[in-house]
């Protein structure tokens, strides 16, 4: 059976309201840290990532997996981070590469930011949906994830 060209009128409808819903989404947030907290939305997705493991740090490899992100992009963003005192990187005995670590401004400024990130996320999103609605919706993020990942390990 040969694959449609084109999406048909609901998957297109589908898929062009999700892209303008998380590009509007992320926009709105990342511009509510910017302008109230002086973080960009790569600064708090870092600090995010750090504040929630043991020690708050991690491998600099490690945090490119949690993030996705490519090594140089995360090495210039954590360059950045630690000229404004939101990170360091501190050497580990018999390790190649240092740790990337949460400094005290940095855990003060999550802890700044996140309860009024998570209040807009609650406002623009959770609330929006519903708790019905939002847990089909984390359950299709889920499928979705899962067949990405799926397609990303086939080494086609």
């Amino acid at each position: 059976m040969a694959e449609e060209p084109w999406l048909d009128e609901t998957q297109q409808r589908a898929w062009r309201a999700y892209l303008a819903m998380s590009k509007r989404l992320s926009t709105h947030l990342g511009r509510q840290l910017q302008r109230k907290f002086d973080l960009s939305p790569q600064d708090f997705e870092i600090l995010v990532n750090l504040s929630e493991v043991p020690g708050r740090r991690m491998r600099a490899a490690d945090l490119g997996r949690a993030t996705q992100w490519e090594k140089s992009r995360l090495s210039h963003q954590l360059s950045r981070m630690e000229r404004r005192g939101l990170v360091g990187r501190e050497a580990v005995p018999g390790a190649r590469y240092p740790e990337v670590v949460l400094t005290e401004q940095g855990y003060a400024a999550i802890v700044r930011a996140a309860p009024t990130h998570a209040a807009s996320v609650r406002a623009m999103f959770a609330d929006v949906l519903g708790p019905e609605l939002l847990d089909r919706f984390a359950e299709a993020c889920e499928a979705i994830s899962e067949r990405l990942e799926e397609h990303e390990s086939d080494p086609c």
